[in-house]
């Protein structure tokens, strides 16, 4: 079966990164990628939120073709290091909007 469906991405990130995580999202948007990327609050989550959050995530990255990590000045932190390698397991493409 053919299917016409549209690359999916998701976006990996620290929280720090929002304003950058929602720049990154523009471009594959209007190139016509599904583009999935972590929740965003006015206000940081809870531990048992955190840990919701974190997992919900993973299940992104499950449904994405690829990741794309933003990570300004080379910058990743461990949470967004546990993504990379999910992804990279999982068999998932990886790449960095900055050199490392």
């Amino acid at each position: 079966m053919v299917t016409d469906r549209p690359d999916v991405v998701c976006i990996c990130g620290s929280a720090k990164f929002s304003t950058e995580m929602r720049a990154v999202n523009r471009e594959p948007t209007l190139a016509g990628v599904i583009v999935v990327a972590p929740s965003e609050a006015d206000e940081p989550p809870t531990p048992e939120q955190k840990l919701v959050l974190d997992d919900l995530h993973l299940r992104k990255i499950d449904l994405a073709d690829r990741v794309l990590v933003v990570n300004p000045g080379g910058y990743v932190g461990e949470s967004t290091r546990r993504e990379i390698a999910y992804a990279r397991a999982a068999g998932k493409p990886v790449t960095f909007t900055h050199p490392r």
